[in-house]
């Protein structure tokens, strides 16, 4: 079996020196908690990690797509899109990607006098349901303004905002009710196609089926296709699609990202096709958009 620690196509990663850590260790503004690595990793195929002797850090793993597996004692878990984990120190677990449909991640070692607090036994999966008012995108925004931070500069400001950052970002996972109480709308509110518009923001990174699509509304494909075209008079997936590309504009136009980490982001694992589609919704290619757009916001 082919396995593999680290080294994947469109990962980040970023670690921490132990310079580093060890001012966090002693300020008191960090103590409580900080980060000493952080991660992306895209549909990480053959992922796998093996701590036969534990660790001296948390990790927290969020899967967003795909699927994935971790090991604890003789016990083997399975982690699928929208849930978490949080491994604690001195326990040996190995994880991994699943073979034919890889997870997508999003991971954080931390230590600090309180990150045990955030850390509620035994050691199993926890869903985050994705709905109306689930902040998935929300937190995700969390876990990006902690990475380009860090990604900026390993100054004591940086590094200090981002490992407070942290607080809030883990405090979504442990608070999930009040942390979608501050968006939260009755449902009733909601025409079905902005239900779905909704759901389909909240995964814009996952690669969803129309059937999936549909039997997270409880419908039938046909049906399901008929109700969002009569509102919106596109199918789903092409509006879904449309989506991907408008944030792909975002990404183009407000970060350095590579075109390459944005259409693996997106969850395109084809460039080619991600141009394609790209240059046929906006009439220019990826880099000619990002071009362009930056000559504009320097008049």
């Amino acid at each position: 079996m082919i396995r593999q620690k680290e080294g994947f196509k469109g990962q980040r990663l970023i670690a921490i020196s132990p310079e580093i850590v060890k001012t966090a260790q002693l300020n008191a503004l960090t103590n409580s908690i900080y980060i000493t690595k952080i991660g992306f990793f895209p549909a990480v195929k053959y992922h796998y990690n093996n701590k036969e002797k534990g660790v001296d850090y948390y990790i927290i793993i969020y899967c967003t797509a795909g699927e994935g597996w971790y090991k604890v004692g003789e016990k083997t878990y399975s982690v699928t899109e929208n849930q978490y984990i949080i491994l604690p120190p001195d326990t040996p677990y190995s994880f991994g990607a699943n073979a034919s449909n890889p997870w997508t991640i999003y991971w954080i070692h931390y230590k600090g006098k309180l990150a045990s607090s955030f850390f509620r036994p035994p050691i199993i999966p926890i869903n985050i349901e994705a709905n109306q008012n689930s902040r998935l995108q929300d937190r995700i925004q969390l876990f990006e303004e902690i990475y380009e931070n860090l990604e900026l500069s390993f100054q004591s400001d940086h590094y200090n905002y981002a490992s407070l950052c942290l607080f809030h970002f883990l405090a979504s996972f442990k608070y999930v009710d009040q942390f979608r109480q501050i968006r939260k709308k009755e449902v009733k509110e909601f025409r079905f196609s902005e239900k779905v518009i909704y759901y389909m923001r909240e995964n814009i990174e996952n690669n969803l089926s129309l059937e999936q699509m549909a039997r997270h509304f409880n419908f039938s494909p046909s049906h399901f296709s008929a109700l969002f075209h009569e509102e919106t008079k596109m199918s789903p997936i092409k509006y879904f699609i449309s989506l991907k590309i408008e944030k792909a504009c975002q990404y183009l136009e407000l970060s350095h990202m590579k075109i390459c980490d944005i259409h693996l982001k997106l969850g395109f694992q084809d460039a080619a096709y991600f141009s394609r589609i790209f240059s046929k919704m906006m009439g220019i290619s990826p880099s000619k958009y990002r071009v362009r757009e930056m000559h504009i916001n320097k008049l």
